[in-house]
């Protein structure tokens, strides 16, 4: 019974070990988005301030 008892903990153990590594990759993948999606943030602004730039200048015309 003892070899079951062991045989259970290095089960358990590499299950966690599996876990950690699945997060790991998680939060860097999650990293990565988070930088493209500030990336197309600053983008939308940037269009959105030309836009209402040009739309200020159509008026004035």
């Amino acid at each position: 019974m003892s070899w079951m008892l062991v045989a259970a903990v290095l089960l358990a153990t590499a299950g966690l070990l599996v876990l950690g590594l699945l997060a790991i990759r998680l939060w860097l993948d999650v990293r990565v988005l988070a930088k493209g999606v500030d990336e197309a943030s600053r983008a939308l602004t940037e269009a959105a301030g030309e836009l209402a730039d040009s739309a200020a200048v159509a008026a004035a015309r």
